[in-house]
């Protein structure tokens, strides 16, 4: 009889979690067709437009930073560099996309000097900050201005490379710092994947 109970309870328990995960999800989810959809007319560094579409065609590494950022932004688009080293010709088909967060000061001409600083392989995206609001808002972007002592400011921003394949649909997330080898593994079933 109690092992009885307990299998009710324990059901009951797992209907409620599915049940709040789904509302949890309907909740967070961005509008304009799911995570990462919307429309946002942005430009990339080169003055080509950069919409939703520019996500597809090809696996691609998804960033948001600026180019004021202290650590977290060079260190990334570093890593980047070095995932694209390693992956080596099997890493062709792979983008690599770094949208500013800070389009008060990330103008194209910047922002396109700042990321092939690093690599000709990334493309530096920035726009109005409307338009940059959309895009943060469809990747459920966390970005706020943090005002500094001498009248200057700084960023906070989410700090995860997002992974997307061909279509441009959120296939995982590589975090600040993680692993090389574990990066790049990830990055490696993400070209597979097409």
């Amino acid at each position: 009889m109690n092992l009885r109970i307990l299998r009710i309870v324990l059901w009951v328990l797992v209907v409620v979690v599915v049940i709040g995960a789904g509302g949890l999800y309907l909740m967070v989810k961005p509008s304009g067709g799911g995570f990462g959809g919307g429309e946002y007319a942005l430009e990339t560094g080169t003055g080509q437009p950069f919409t939703q579409a520019s996500l597809t065609g090809g696996p691609t590494m998804l960033f948001f930073g600026y180019t004021h950022c202290p650590d977290v932004c060079p260190t990334t688009l570093s890593e980047m560099a070095t995932w694209f080293e390693q992956l080596g010709p099997a890493g062709k088909p792979l983008r690599a996309v770094f949208v500013s967060v800070d389009p008060e000061r990330d103008t194209p001409a910047v922002i396109n000097d700042y990321v092939h600083a690093v690599s000709d392989r990334i493309t530096g995206v920035t726009g109005s900050p409307d338009e940059i609001d959309k895009m943060e808002k469809a990747w459920a972007i966390y970005a706020k201005k943090v005002p500094l002592k001498d009248g200057d400011y700084s960023m906070d921003h989410t700090a995860t490379v997002f992974l997307l394949d061909s279509k441009g649909q959120f296939q995982g997330t590589i975090a600040y710092e993680e692993d090389s080898a574990t990066a790049v593994q990830k990055l490696k079933t993400l070209i597979a994947r097409g």
